[in-house]
Order: C-alpha cells, then structure tokens, then sequence
C-alpha cells in the first residue's frame, strides 16, 4: 500500500522499470512463454492497483476539502 508522495514516486518508478524489462523480454525472446514474463506482468498489475488506490484516496481527499 503506498502511503504518501514519496511511495508513489518510487512505485512509478519501479513500474516503469518492470514494463521496460519486460519490453526487454518480448522483443529478446518472443516466442518463449517463460515464468519471468509472467512475474513480471503480475508485478506491473500489483503496481497498477497500488497506484490507482492511491490515487483513489487523494481523488476523496480532494473532493473533502472543498
């Protein structure tokens, strides 16, 4: 769970480096259907639905606020 700004710059970062390594992976080795591939996509959804918890929350505190 990503608590504050700082978690979420690093949470963006690290699915930027996920999607990279897997982009890396398809073109690399496209026909392989390896565990690593798969890890990897499950990792880049766990960071998906982090972020967008996240961002669900500030989107509530927002509207709260005003």
């Amino acid at each position: 769970m990503i608590a504050d700004a700082t978690e979420y710059a690093k949470a963006c970062q690290e699915l930027e480096h996920l999607e990279a390594w897997l982009d890396r992976l398809r073109r690399e080795h496209p026909t392989e259907k390896g565990l690593t591939k798969a890890g990897l996509r499950k990792m880049i959804a766990r960071l998906h639905e982090d972020l967008a918890v996240y961002e669900g929350h500030l989107e509530v505190k927002k509207e709260h606020s005003t």
